[in-house]
């Protein structure tokens, strides 16, 4: 086999394009619907509780793969999720966005549901952590590509919107039929169960995942257009603050996800939500610009530590389980997720600050959750409990 035609490049080349096209996307949303669509609170938190509808749905993808194989599953939805950001310019309207955007979230968040299943089949349990570090460490550099270059057709050459979301979705889509015909058809390690589990032993992983689901929303939805709504960053400025939060990972990424093999994932996930606590607060209060900038950095950096939930599954899990728990992983990341955007939306009408604060009472439910995994999970030790048999299982 050609050196580069492996599952792990394979699996580095997918997220790079997805991070590419998901970027633009995601960097010029803020500006486009309130310049454009005159958005409301109201109005995108409707469109990002409709954005994760597909997420809600992720379980679906089992039976789905009755009829595909993962490998081609993945690369499909990746084609349907640049179709979605190629069109999004052409719908500068409240129903034409929610439109585009469902059309672009379901094939983001089948991709992602049936990536992460490959991730956990094709790298082995020792080596995870750090690839998954890499992975965000590529990812980081391919929305540094899509930030750097936003900010030059913006700032510098006056692009209009449609022409940068028709450039980077045209772009990706052609990178994903070279994919295609480039690599193999690779075969999973294990016979993958093709039906839905939900397995008793595996609670804490599901409730590390639905908080991590809740409290991400308000990162993504509200963190994001308070900076355009709020202190009127214009599209270059939040280029540049995201160009900021993709250079850390793409610098420290590979080095956290060596950390978290290190240290484990109890250790891992408690400095990562007292972080969240205090940055959330900090949100809540913040009146200084730069300020909410360095907390929007700090804030994204910590979030990469949430690889550590993944490794930990991964540990724990029966290796038949993957793809199916990766479907209903999705799904409960996004139960909350549906209804918070909107719900949230209303509440920021009101008080932006209760907003954010939600978000801190999130991040201290997952530290205290987070201390009962084990120092080494493993299937048969998925939870740690404060008893004399454990007394020696101390962080």
């Amino acid at each position: 086999m050609n050196a580069l035609k492996t599952p792990t490049h394979l699996l580095i080349a997918m997220a790079f394009i997805m991070a590419m096209t998901f970027s633009v996307w995601n960097v010029l949303l803020n500006n486009f619907v309130i310049e454009k669509a005159a958005f409301t609170g109201k109005e995108i938190g409707i469109l990002q509780s409709l954005r994760e509808v597909p997420g809600f749905l992720a379980f679906t993808a089992i039976y789905l793969l009755l009829w595909f194989r993962e490998q081609t599953f993945a690369i499909l939805f990746l084609a349907v999720m640049c179709v979605g950001v190629a069109v999004t310019g052409w719908f500068p309207s409240e129903w034409g966005l929610y439109l585009t955007t469902v059309v672009m979230s379901i094939g983001f968040h089948y991709f992602e549901t049936v990536n992460q299943s490959l991730t956990l089949q094709w790298v082995d349990k020792d080596k995870s952590a750090h690839f998954m570090g890499q992975v965000l460490a590529w990812k980081g550099a391919a929305s540094l590509i899509a930030y750097g270059t936003v900010w030059l057709m913006m700032e510098w050459f006056e692009a209009d919107y449609n022409l940068v979301y028709m450039l980077f979705g045209f772009f990706g889509l052609c990178a994903v039929l070279f994919l295609w015909f480039y690599f193999p058809s690779f075969e999973s390690p294990h016979v993958q169960t093709r039906k839905l589990i939900l397995r008793q032993r595996y609670w804490l992983y599901y409730s590390l995942t639905f908080l991590s689901g809740a409290r991400r929303q308000i990162f993504i939805v509200f963190a994001g257009f308070m900076m355009v709504e709020k202190f009127g960053y214009s599209v270059g400025e939040v280029s540049l603050l995201f160009i900021i939060n993709y250079l850390f990972n793409m610098l420290f990424a590979t080095k956290i996800g060596s950390w978290i093999g290190r240290v484990g994932e109890r250790r891992a996930l408690t400095v990562e939500y007292i972080g969240l606590a205090i940055v959330f607060t900090s949100y809540a209060f913040v009146e200084n610009a730069q300020m909410a900038g360095a907390l929007y950095v700090i804030d994204h950096l910590f979030f990469a530590m949430a690889i550590a939930i993944k490794t930990y599954f991964q540990k724990i899990a029966d290796p038949q389980d993957i793809a199916s728990t990766a479907g209903v992983s999705f799904t409960i990341n996004h139960i909350a997720a549906v209804v918070i955007p909107a719900a949230l939306g209303l509440v920021w009408l009101y008080s932006p600050t209760a907003v954010f604060l939600v978000g801190t009472g999130l991040a201290i439910c997952s530290l205290i959750l987070s201390r009962f995994i084990p120092t080494a999970p493993d299937a048969g030790n998925e939870v740690r409990f404060f008893s004399t048999k454990h007394a020696q299982d101390v962080a």
